[in-house]
């Protein structure tokens, strides 16, 4: 039981408060633990199937440790925790709005998550949530000009108060998206049916009217098919390729370090390319079909993958990928129709 949890968390709150002592010259003698220190490392999960949150102890990945929590939405894409609020957002494909639940961390396994408040209904086909700059980004692919044959895309912009979410304002693209991610103040979107991605600088402030936008630069990843998932920590860029819809063997992620100083140096429209960039893990040991989300820990060199298409679903974890290549995930969870990620750890 979560209660149980917290409780022993707080006993170890308090073993690590008695063991640190000042020393003579103001500085904190501590003898406890990484495993102390990091009293949380959870990985939530949204999926398709049903779309309900499962939440994944991730401090010790030899041992699947997880929880589910019912939701209002019977398919979900996108999944953000707010610690200081204590509150779980997840966007809704099927109501078409962001739902924000109460008290996570005093959820149970099975139980019914209270319902915080929604947006209105804006969203037709939301695949992923970005927060940073004081907005809520949802990245929706659902066709706008109702013409199938040109690809465009929205960036729905909330911002949140007391009493809920507020659409500010629509940015329209003239290409599909699909994951989304803040780096610093900076947007990056996913070029969905490519192997692009793009970056909108400075997103919230600049972006702030209902528009249509051009990103300020578009770079193509070499070595990618097509780009679904990314994530950012410490400086590295994580980003999925499902390679062919259609199959359940050919996807990929590709891990980018010094990723900022890398992008800065491309021109817009410029390629990337893999030799002295990039790392590719792909192959038959890596249970990679469609690897439609992602998300990444610096501290622990993890990286974790929402796989929608293999087995049906799976969450996987792969650490010390560097090497890359045909490589074993170091944890492998079965969830039918995963489709998001968002890693908390305190």
């Amino acid at each position: 039981m979560k209660k149980m949890k917290l409780m022993a968390l707080s006993l170890i709150t308090a073993g690590v408060l008695f063991s640190c002592s000042n020393d003579d010259n103001g500085t904190v003698n501590d003898d406890t633990t990484d495993d102390a220190v990091n009293l949380r490392s959870e990985l939530y999960a949204s999926n398709n199937a049903n779309g309900n949150v499962t939440q994944y102890n991730v401090a010790d990945l030899s041992v699947e440790d997880s929880e589910t929590y019912v939701t209002i939405s019977q398919d979900s894409e996108g999944i953000y925790y707010n610690p200081t609020d204590d509150e779980l957002v997840q966007a809704s494909r099927t109501l078409g709005q962001l739902n924000a639940y109460a008290d996570i961390s005093l959820a149970d396994d099975g139980i019914n998550l209270a319902l915080n408040f929604s947006s209105t209904a804006d969203l037709t086909s939301p695949r992923d949530i970005a927060v940073g700059g004081g907005v809520y980004v949802v990245a929706d692919n659902s066709d706008v000009d109702g013409d199938p044959m040109t690809d465009d895309g929205r960036l729905f912009v909330y911002v949140k108060d007391g009493s809920g979410f507020t659409l500010r304002n629509t940015v329209t693209v003239d290409f599909a998206v699909w994951g989304i991610e803040f780096v610093n103040s900076d947007l990056y979107v996913v070029v969905d049916k490519t192997s692009d991605i793009a970056v909108f600088n400075n997103f919230a402030t600049s972006f702030t009217i209902d528009e249509t936008a051009t990103p300020s630069k578009r770079v193509t990843v070499e070595g990618i098919v097509r780009t679904h998932g990314l994530a950012f920590d410490g400086d590295t860029m994580i980003l999925t390729d499902v390679g062919d819809a259609g199959s359940d063997t050919d996807g990929a992620f590709h891990i980018i370090t010094e990723f900022q100083s890398k992008i800065a140096g491309i021109s817009d429209g410029g390629i990337l390319v893999i030799a002295g960039n990039q790392v590719r893990v792909a192959g038959g040991s890596t249970f990679l079909g469609n690897p439609v989300a992602a998300e990444f820990d610096a501290e622990t060199n993890t990286v974790y993958i929402a796989e929608r298409a293999n087995g049906g679903g799976r969450v996987l974890a792969f650490t010390d990928a560097n090497a890359g290549g045909d490589i074993g995930p170091t944890a492998n969870y079965e969830l039918q129709g995963a489709s998001s990620l968002y890693l908390y750890k305190e």
